[in-house]
């Protein structure tokens, strides 16, 4: 099997080549320059790793791993947007670089992109393939509306914050793993049991995500560490402190979640030492440990020769292990 490396820059160099830079160059630039960044192309690898999993070339695997890479991206680039965010991997959003409206604009053309790739796939395939994709797209729909509701409920319980995040991010992630398994030869019930390690882990990784917005280096992570606490975001953090914060700690966060819009800086500090004080990273930690646990019960279910698995646990272990 190839390695992760290699997929990686597979990836790359075949992305270049089929998707060039177009006309009008407004529309495209904006999608190109998301592009160029990378981040991390988990989904795509994912989608390639799984392809070979089952006995598919990579090139089979290439175009259900740039739908996803696509659409993953389509959804960042709104979700900016929405959330007003000023970053995305370390660099200006695009639509603070390009402005509103191309921002909108370039996005739905990644969106309608996405459903094009996939028609390259294997006819035979395309309406199963169309299906699980069409059904992950508006999951993610529904899974960024629930966290915009989050920001005006004055209550959300964990499990529903568990809900939102399976929706909005870890579901992407099951998908590409089913595609790709999909289009390298897996039976349904194969792909189905990727699809629930992909889930799992996805919801892991999400809940990383939150530990390192607050945990991690500034260099690490991309994004400006503390913007959850600036935006009084609903993670798993802030919810279990709600949920655990008494007397004094409960007042001052209390404080923090209505006060602090002009000294961010000090209102990340503080709020901080509130998790570390009731120690919400370690109960993070388990929970994390929790679904990462479930993924590889999925991953043990499933019946084909363990050494095909070993690039999939190797490489999602390594996402795991993201620094702080």
């Amino acid at each position: 099997m190839t390695t992760t490396k290699q997929l990686n820059t597979y990836f790359q160099e075949r992305l270049q080549e089929e998707f060039i830079r177009q006309e009008p160059q407004s529309l495209y630039d904006p999608i190109n320059y998301l592009l160029e960044v990378g981040g991390k192309r988990i989904r795509p690898l994912l989608c390639l790793i799984a392809c070979e999993m089952f006995g598919g070339d990579k090139a089979d695997g290439f175009w259900p791993a740039v739908a996803v890479e696509f659409f993953h991206n389509f959804t960042l680039m709104h979700d900016d947007i929405m959330d007003e965010a000023p970053l995305r991997r370390g660099r200006e959003t695009v639509h603070l670089k390009y402005g509103l409206p191309s921002a909108i604009l370039s996005g739905d053309v990644m969106l309608v992109k996405s459903y094009q790739f996939l028609e390259k796939c294997p006819v035979a395939l395309q309406p199963v393939l169309y299906r699980h994709f069409s059904q992950v797209a508006v999951d993610v729909c529904e899974g960024q509306q629930m966290d915009m509701n989050f920001e005006t409920m004055h209550e959300v319980s964990v499990e529903e914050y568990i809900q939102m995040i399976s929706l909005k991010t870890s579901v992407l992630l099951g998908c590409s793993l089913r595609l790709g398994a999909l289009v390298g030869g897996a039976s349904a019930e194969e792909a189905a049991q990727l699809y629930e390690y992909g889930k799992n882990a996805g919801i892991a990784f999400q809940l990383k995500d939150d530990l390192l917005d607050v945990y991690a280096a500034q260099e690490d992570f991309g994004k400006i560490v503390g913007g959850d606490i600036i935006r009084n975001k609903k993670t798993f953090l802030l919810l279990k402190a709600l949920e655990l914060a008494e007397g004094k700690y409960a007042q001052q966060l209390d404080f923090w979640l209505h006060e602090g819009e002009d000294m961010p800086d000090k209102k990340v500090e503080e709020v901080t030492k509130i998790y570390n004080a009731l120690s919400i990273k370690e109960l993070a930690e388990q929970e994390i440990n929790k679904y990462y646990q479930k993924a590889l019960q999925a991953m043990d279910s499933l019946t084909i020769d363990p050494s095909r698995k070993t690039i999939l646990n190797h490489y999602m272990e390594a996402v795991m292990n993201r620094k702080y």
